[in-house]
């Protein structure tokens, strides 16, 4: 057995059984709570209050962070979960603006809930050798102003990683986005392993859909990104987005972006394996960087 299995095998046992009480309530009825909250008002302000009401009840201390790019104005919310004072930074974030129109629970409330899940379990069960931070992105929909303003900010600090979520909404899958030189990475080998012990699909790939991940990738800076869809619906969402028209149009260019996308069409009977996938990766991956 190779050294980096040795110390995956290791890693994975931990992180399955240790995180598992951080789970044990209704974690999709909480994620709908916050979906429904988030969604609930079209203005980006009261979005923005949404989040920082969860962060609060919480105990997270979080921040506003205006930002000007391209000609257009916004505002990050940010919060630090803390970690090892002079530990590497993990970034996890998305973006919590829509569009005008319909509500923008599935794209991208869903995410948005998903991140302060995983808030809440990392701070009440931080990682060992790296600080985290939470991070909450305007102005995804007019261009990822808000995560390239952030990426621009001199003497802002590359992060180990940056983990983005967009659209996780419904389905049985885990879709990653992973830069195709990442191959099978230990944080993908340890995605697949818990993935397999949940009965949860997982496809990782470098083929996704534009989302804050690429400010971060075209900065050089290490990036994934996470969606929940149905395992049938990734191809043909590629093959949209590179302008193709599949025979069956998948459920997720049918919602977003339409009046369709309202608490209705979500569903969160998985949410709770795929974060649990997710995080157990995490630890994984953070395990294997014990100094």
């Amino acid at each position: 057995m190779t050294d980096i299995r040795r110390r995956l095998s290791a890693a994975l046992f931990l992180s399955m059984f240790a995180s598992l009480p951080a789970w044990a309530d209704d974690v999709s009825a909480r994620w709908l709570t916050q979906v429904t909250a988030v969604s609930a008002s079209s203005d980006t302000a009261a979005r923005g209050a949404a989040i920082g009401q969860r962060l609060d009840v919480l105990g997270i201390a979080w921040k506003r962070e205006d930002f000007q790019q391209d000609g257009q104005s916004g505002t990050n919310l940010v919060a630090d979960l803390g970690g090892p004072a002079d530990a590497p930074l993990l970034l996890i974030g998305a973006h919590y603006d829509r569009v005008d129109v319909g509500h923008g629970a599935t794209d991208n409330a869903s995410g948005v809930s998903a991140v302060l899940e995983l808030a809440q379990a990392l701070k009440a069960r931080p990682l060992a050798n790296h600080r985290v931070q939470v991070a909450f992105w305007d102005l995804e929909e007019k261009g990822l102003l808000g995560a390239r303003a952030w990426v621009a900010t001199p003497g802002r600090e590359r992060p180990a990683l940056y983990v983005n979520f967009d659209v996780f909404g419904w389905g049985d899958t885990l879709w990653m986005m992973r830069p195709a030189a990442e191959g099978d990475s230990l944080l993908v080998a340890a995605l697949r392993a818990a993935s397999q012990h949940e009965k949860l699909g997982f496809s990782p790939g470098d083929q996704y859909p534009p989302t804050d991940h690429l400010a971060f990738l075209k900065a050089g800076w290490p990036a994934v990104s996470f969606s929940l869809v149905g395992g049938d619906e990734i191809d043909p969402i590629l093959a949209v987005f590179g302008g193709g028209k599949p025979t069956q149009v998948p459920k997720v260019m049918q919602v977003i972006h339409s009046e369709r996308d309202t608490t209705a069409e979500v569903d969160g009977a998985r949410v709770d394996d795929a974060l649990r996938v997710i995080e157990q990766g995490l630890r994984a991956w953070d395990a294997s960087a014990e100094p």
